[in-house]
């Protein structure tokens, strides 16, 4: 069973900033305070902790990818010829270093990594493939899936305590 409560020292308060600032990080310190009811002294002082603890990594603007022109989402099975660590870790590198993918995680069992992918279309796929998958010899099997449809798409955490 996955833990799900909050970290130890985080009161109701900082659970409440933490869901506000997940929906909208770009409220103001007074619009923050009165929607986590709090002074807006606390809410700064607490925002500035959080940050400073590492629990809010960072704040960023969610864009729409179809109207900047990456309408394809792809999630990609890429696995290696070895495991060695030197060549998890430089392939990795390279994948990493590809903008299109936006997300990159190194799994077990089964492919070595799954990646999330945003491109324009299946041309702008087949480039992608061609330059970071299919032509690096340590790679040895990729599969790739197209969304057809997203039905939801979160970046919250649960915070609740």
């Amino acid at each position: 069973m996955i833990d799900t409560a909050a970290p130890p020292g985080l009161d109701d308060l900082d659970r409440r900033i933490l869901d506000q600032l997940q929906q909208d990080c770009s409220l103001s310190n007074l619009e923050l305070a009165a929607r986590v009811h709090a002074s807006p002294p606390t809410c700064l002082r607490r925002v500035r902790k959080l940050v400073q603890s590492g629990l809010i990594l960072r704040q960023v603007a969610l864009l729409d990818p179809a109207r900047l022109g990456a309408a394809l989402t792809v999630i990609i099975e890429v696995s290696l010829d070895a495991q060695a660590a030197e060549q998890l870790d430089a392939v990795e590198a390279s994948l990493i270093s590809e903008p299109a993918i936006q997300q990159c995680y190194r799994v077990s069992s089964g492919p070595d990594f799954v990646l999330v992918a945003q491109v324009a279309d299946m041309s702008a796929y087949q480039d992608l493939a061609l330059r970071r998958l299919t032509g690096d010899p340590r790679i040895r099997n990729v599969r790739s899936f197209f969304a057809t449809d997203r039905s939801k798409f979160d970046t919250s955490i649960a915070v609740s305590g």
